[in-house]
């Protein structure tokens, strides 16, 4: 995510965002053949057709209108894919703390080792860590593994390796264990709801989260908008040059720019998990998350993930 907000606005205008990177090309292509156009105009009266500017400001007007619909659909995504980490933040603190303060050894508690219960508790919260790492990988199509391994016992994080899906798989995981301490009864029974909730409401932050991600605005929408954004920038010369001459090129390049630029913007927003400039910082969520967690359990921590040349991934 592009998080950079201390250039002037003559810096803002002149370099920031990363729109231009996607779109050159485009751009170019269709003030070239601007160029070629006013040129033939000029010189090859045989060329000469025209077509005025009224169809084009007809059309202008709804393919504005239908570029803010859909970029406003990829931001609602986006958005929503924000509240749902901030969600997933807010739940993994919550699940730690009580880790930390509900479970306690019940009168008739058969294994009443405080150091045991004490490696439970940290287990259980560096499972809550990994968790968070592996969604972010999930999400993005990576492999977690590094990152658990890092994380959890080799051991541990190599019995999730071969699970189609390993975030759920670490939820049933840590349900399992809180089965165990139930029954060794180091949790009153009417605590083990309330931690139920918390990795209910994981999986539920999960499951919004893959519906984001399998269900991407409807492709033929967007190849419709894609062609008849193409469509009107490349015609466009045909209706300005009887009017504006030489100026076409420079007045076709400022349209183009505005009109390709909202698409590509609509394009790189609609994922909000990828990996893109203005895509969710997962990975500084996550970090931050970790060491969150790990304070809480008294353990070393990684520093917090630092932007690059702006951009916070």
């Amino acid at each position: 995510m592009w998080i950079d907000k201390n250039r002037s606005w003559i810096g803002t205008v002149l370099l920031g965002g990363f729109a231009l990177p996607h779109i050159w090309t485009r751009v170019i292509i269709v003030t070239a053949i601007s160029v070629a156009v006013t040129v033939l105009y000029r010189e090859v009266p045989a060329f000469h057709f025209n077509i005025t500017p009224t169809p084009f400001a007809l059309i202008g007007l709804p393919l504005g209108i239908f570029l803010g619909f859909r970029n406003n659909t990829a931001y609602d995504r986006f958005w929503e894919g924000r509240k749902l980490w901030g969600a997933l933040v807010n739940t993994s603190r919550s699940f730690t703390r009580q880790l930390l303060t509900l479970l306690e050894f019940q009168h008739d508690a058969t294994d009443a080792d405080p150091d045991a219960l004490a490696a439970f508790e940290r287990d259980m919260v560096r499972l809550v860590i990994a968790y968070v790492h592996a969604l972010r990988h999930h999400l993005r199509d990576s492999d977690p593994f590094e990152e658990l391994a890092r994380i959890l016992p080799a051991e541990v994080a190599e019995s999730f390796r071969g699970e189609e899906n390993v975030p759920i798989a670490m939820l049933q995981h840590m349900a399992d264990k809180l089965v165990l301490a139930r029954r060794k009864n180091w949790v009153h029974p009417f605590h083990v709801i309330v931690l139920e909730e918390s990795l209910t409401s994981m999986t539920d932050i999960q499951g919004a989260c893959e519906r984001i991600k399998s269900t991407p605005i409807p492709f033929s929408y967007t190849v419709l908008m894609h062609r008849i954004v193409a469509g009107y920038c490349t015609l466009l010369p045909f209706g300005l040059e009887s009017t504006i001459g030489w100026a076409t090129p420079v007045v076709v390049m400022a349209i183009s720019y505005a009109f390709f630029g909202l698409d590509a913007i609509g394009d790189e927003i609609e994922d909000p998990f990828g990996e893109d400039v203005n895509d969710l910082p997962l990975h500084a969520i996550s970090r931050m998350i970790e060491i969150n967690l790990r304070r809480r359990i008294k353990d070393d921590g990684p520093e917090p993930l630092r932007p690059t040349r702006g951009v916070l991934s």
